[in-house]
This record gives C-alpha cells, sequence and structure tokens, in this order.
C-alpha cells in the first residue's frame, strides 16, 4: 500500500520547510507540530542523524468533518508532512490521506479524503 506522496525539490532543507509550511498554509493547513529528529536523535540518543524534520498540518474543516464521520480518525490525525535531505537532494513527502479511507473502510471518509488530497497535490507541485 502506498501511503506517501513525495518530490524531489531544488530548494535547500531549510527553504523546502518554509516553502512547504507556506503552501499548506494557502491551503487552509496550519502546523500543530514541528519536530527536528536530527536533534531529537542527538539529544535522546546520541547518535548522529541527518536533516529530518516532521510537520504536523492540520485543516480545521476538514479535521472536523473526518471526525463527526468517524470519531477514531483521530488516531491518523494530523496530516503528517515530512522534509529530509537524502543523496544530495531535498524531499518533501505527505501522508496519503487516501490511506485514512482505506485503513478506516468508512464510504463516509473518501470525498474527505480526496479534497484534501488534491490540497496537497497542489502544495506539492508549489514547492
Amino acid at each position: 500500500m502506498t501511503y506517501g506522496i513525495s518530490k524531489t525539490t531544488s530548494l535547500s532543507f531549510t527553504a523546502a520547510i518554509e516553502k512547504t509550511t507556506e503552501e499548506l498554509r494557502k491551503e487552509g493547513f496550519g502546523i500543530l507540530t514541528t519536530i527536528d529528529v536530527r536533534e531529537t536523535m542527538k539529544k535522546k540518543l546520541d547518535v548522529e542523524f541527518g536533516n529530518y524534520t516532521i510537520l504536523g498540518a492540520c485543516n480545521p474543516p476538514f479535521a472536523f468533518r473526518a471526525l463527526q464521520a468517524e470519531e477514531r480518525v483521530g488516531l491518523l490525525l494530523p496530516c503528517n508532512v515530512i522534509v529530509y535531505e537524502k543523496n544530495g537532494s531535498t524531499i518533501v513527502s505527505m501522508f496519503d490521506p487516501m490511506t485514512i479511507s482505506a485503513v478506516t473502510e468508512n464510504p463516509d471518509l473518501l470525498s474527505i479524503a480526496q479534497e484534501i488530497k488534491q490540497k496537497l497535490t497542489r502544495v506539492l507541485q508549489a514547492v
């Protein structure tokens, strides 16, 4: 099962985070959490890790609709977006919301997931 959508960008790691955050905002998403995985791995495990950030993105109207359709969908929220470096490139990946409708098997979530995917796809195209 494919559970993410991705794009390799020519932007630097920091610029990709800024641009992704800006484009998410344009589509109605706010960032609830930002996890610097590199910093966390160093602090908690004293190991080196590459540049890798997890953004917890939320679009409140869609979250509300999804939670009305199924209370337990909160287990899959917020939509995680990751920005990381690999082999000299910066990659932006997003949780594919279509996974939510497949995992829950709730037909009421299908149209919500489709709308969110359209928004996230536009974000990726703009990064």
